[in-house]
């Protein structure tokens, strides 16, 4: 194979994995924050800061996830029912309630790998 066919399907490679949704990927990591908001997520649902839920910018609602905090190994599964995280450089945004498992409520941030829960 020539070098000019090698380079365009890495480039068609990359272009194919780039594209691929969170939920085609399976898992990822990054920096996750928790926050406070008003009364309703984007799903519609009442907010509940002591309650296991996510924010993700295009994971449909009801996506179960597994946050696993990787400095401390400490594990929550969440369900995502609102749109986020708005601030650059963040993957996730999980509730008051998941913070706390997740031992981050006083650094505000983590990093953590975030997985699609089996159920």
């Amino acid at each position: 194979m020539n070098i000019a066919k090698f380079a365009a399907a890495g480039a068609a490679v990359l272009v194919m994995a780039a594209s691929m949704s969170a939920a085609e990927a399976k898992s990822f990591s990054g920096t996750a924050s928790w926050y406070k908001m008003g009364t309703r997520t984007a799903s519609g649902e009442r907010y509940n800061p002591d309650g296991l839920s996510a924010a993700h910018r295009t994971l449909p609602f009801g996506t179960r996830l597994k946050v696993t905090n990787l400095r401390n190994g400490k594990s929550v599964h969440v369900r995502v029912n609102d749109r986020g995280p708005f601030s650059r450089g963040r993957v996730i945004d999980v509730s008051r309630g998941a913070a706390r498992h997740l031992g981050m409520i006083s650094s505000g941030t983590a990093k953590v790998k975030v997985e699609l829960a089996s159920n």
